[in-house]
């Protein structure tokens, strides 16, 4: 009933959201200069059905899951930027559900989501400390883009002709995930793009992440389908990954195609990873239709898998393909239904994933 009447309260959250993201903090006047302050969020209502868990106990599970986060963004100086945000989550699942749901953030929470520091000394260049958004441009293969890590970054760009830029970013990171983490974090990354916000375009980009200290997180069970005993990882996890993404947007239908490779330098074998996955048009725009698929096959220490995207069941020693389609209503409310079909490499049969989304982001 707890859980229940938290999951009606982030509902019921959405309106005052939604009006807090339309309303400035200070109401401008004709003399006043535009406002410091600035709200930023995004709220997430999610609908999933697991069948054919390869596990003697719970085979199937089903479980509904509600979650904001609210932000202010407070900028004193046009160099320096301040951000904080709180999440609010909610599920009809406990807590002590989480690690055996294969999850990356607890089902019941709230908690800071961000609390960070920006300071750009120059217009193509930026850094970064607190807990924020990783700063490095992952694929689902390597990254939970809903994980906040606390750290440190660099982020720079130059132009190379007229259309074309170079890109790096650096940094190092505590990885924060529940249950006492300490992992560490060390991240690089290179980025070429050709004909950058042009109607046909392309990047590639190369990045290599160091993780260590990840004892803790083995011995809570957050290692998963990486090989170890006890808290005892067989592999280092020190990955080599190579992005090649393709964009063309000539009208109203964006298409986008990514090729993700991953070695695992760390490891002696079962250390390569690859997800291909191609998009066509954008949920995000009002009215938007957006259809995509994604193939991944991912051996057993290819990747670190405390950290990878927990849509799909199985973060790694594994291979499927995930469908989805997905309807923006307006510029903030979007919904998408996908559907992961995949198997675990020693599973005699696959397990199927149905997840729906609502959500919306200001």
């Amino acid at each position: 009933m707890r859980r229940s009447r938290t999951l009606v309260c982030l509902i019921g959250l959405l309106p005052v959201a939604a009006a807090l993201a339309d309303e400035p903090l200070v109401l401008p006047t004709a003399e006043q200069a535009p406002s410091a302050w600035s709200w930023f969020g995004d709220v997430l209502l999610r609908e999933d059905h697991v069948r054919d868990i390869p596990r003697i106990h719970e085979a199937n599970i089903q479980r509904v899951f509600g979650r904001a986060r609210i932000g202010v963004i407070y900028d004193p100086i046009p160099e320096l930027e301040i951000g904080a945000a709180i999440k609010l989550a909610a599920a009809s699942n406990g807590n002590e559900d989480d690690r055996s749901y294969n999850l990356e953030e607890r089902s019941n929470d709230f908690a800071i989501d961000q609390l960070f520091v920006r300071w750009r000394p120059g217009e193509d260049t930026s850094l970064l400390a607190g807990k924020s958004v990783i700063p490095l441009e992952l694929s689902p293969m390597l990254w939970d883009e809903d994980l906040r890590p606390v750290g440190a970054s660099a982020q720079t760009s130059l132009a190379v002709g007229d259309f074309n830029r170079l890109g790096f970013v650096a940094g190092y990171f505590n990885g924060n995930l529940p249950y006492g983490d300490n992992s560490r974090i060390g991240a690089v990354q290179g980025a070429w793009r050709w004909h950058d916000g042009e109607p046909t375009s392309a990047a590639i980009l190369v990045a290599y992440l160091d993780f260590a200290n990840l004892r803790q997180l083995t011995l809570q069970g957050l290692a998963r389908t990486n090989a170890h005993t006890g808290d005892i990882l067989f592999s280092g996890y020190r990955l080599l990954d190579m992005q090649f993404v393709g964009r063309w947007h000539p009208g109203d239908r964006p298409l986008e195609a990514r090729l993700d490779l991953v070695r695992n330098l760390g490891a002696n074998q079962d250390r390569d990873g690859a997800r291909f996955s191609v998009v066509l048009g954008n949920r995000r725009q009002p009215h938007g239709w957006e259809l995509g698929l994604a193939v991944q096959r991912i051996q057993r220490d290819a990747v670190m898998t405390a950290f990878n995207s927990d849509d799909w069941w199985f973060h790694s020693w594994a291979h499927g393909i995930m469908p989805w389609i997905g309807y923006g209503f307006d510029a903030t409310w979007a919904m998408r239904l996908a559907f992961f079909h995949e198997q675990l490499d020693v599973a005699p049969r696959h397990t199927d994933t149905l997840l729906l989304d609502l959500g919306a982001r200001w």
